[in-house]
């Protein structure tokens, strides 16, 4: 089984990965394209984004006779991209089903994980009626492809730009990983990690955040509701993230605030930019990786 990474950013203080369907662009372009944030992210980790099995830009179909992978799998296909770039713990990033599949990587290798940054996260087993429903798409999308029903669906739910480009059978073995995913709430009691959940008020993923709150450490946790957002608060309200995040980051010492922040002045989403405008062009996010090759074989 096959696995791919970019990575960007300046390697400094940590490292972080990100976690995400169905890719960077699609979930992190107004986060990371944002010159605040940005700076905050870039200039403090070298940040490897992790997709999985045939998401990456140019991907070519997945063959029929490779397993669907469960989500353990993909947990631990995360910590087989950590071996291979011999990294320690990491700060982790993830976004809807890229957070649940951060969350069950922080609750099956602790040691890994120094924090986690969850936006509209999932933490339970789909309920009767959700995997009804996904099973009806996924038939719809076996039979015809991402068009139609389907597209609209993955739109609503991922605001995707890149759909036309991404593999139907490829978003079919994704989601049927994710339809089948086991709850987490057990797990999470153990965590120690620290965590910063934010999640949109209008957000389908707004009960699960919630419940998630309540099941972790409370001294370890913080939630922030995001007012008149949906799921991806890091397309529609990438600002509103930039404090929570600062205040979370200098918890770990990975983030001091420069002296004109501290002067009292409001932040500006005008401010100059700190980095490199190259380091903000899409052609320039990443390096793209060979992929990497992990324990999941097939027979």
């Amino acid at each position: 089984m096959w696995f791919c990474c970019n990575s960007c950013g300046v390697w400094r203080r940590g490292q972080a990965c990100a976690y995400y369907l169905p890719g960077y662009l699609s979930c992190f372009q107004g986060l990371f394209f944002c010159p605040e944030a940005a700076s905050l992210l870039l200039h403090n980790f070298c940040i490897y984004h992790i997709n999985p099995q045939g998401h990456e830009l140019g991907a070519a179909p997945i063959p029929s006779d490779v397993p669907v992978l469960s989500v353990d799998d993909l947990a631990d296909q995360v910590a087989d991209v950590l071996d291979f770039f011999s990294l320690g713990s990491v700060m982790c990033l993830g976004v809807t089903v890229g957070a649940y599949v951060l969350t069950l990587f922080a609750t099956k290798y602790r040691e890994r994980v120094i924090g986690l940054m969850l936006v509209s996260p999932l933490c339970k087993a789909p309920s009767w009626s959700e995997w009804l429903y996904n099973k009806v798409l996924l038939n719809l999308l076996y039979y015809y492809g991402t068009r139609g029903l389907f597209k609209e669906y993955l739109l609503q739910r991922y605001f995707s730009k890149l759909l036309d480009e991404k593999q139907g059978e490829n978003i079919w073995r994704f989601l049927q990983s994710i339809n089948e995913r086991h709850d987490l709430t057990d797990s999470l009691r153990k965590l120690q990690c620290r965590t910063l959940i934010f999640v949109g008020e209008n957000s389908e993923f707004h009960e699960d955040a919630i419940h998630m709150t309540t099941k972790l450490d409370r001294r370890h946790c913080a939630l922030v509701e995001v007012q008149d957002c949906g799921s991806l608060v890091t397309e529609e309200q990438p600002y509103a993230m930039l404090m929570p995040m600062e205040y979370f980051l200098m918890g770990y010492g990975l983030y001091r605030p420069r002296p004109y922040e501290l002067s009292g002045s409001p932040r500006s989403p005008l401010s100059p930019c700190c980095i490199s405008p190259e380091l903000l062009s899409p052609e320039s996010m990443g390096v793209k990786l060979k992929p990497i090759k992990t324990r999941v074989t097939i027979n």
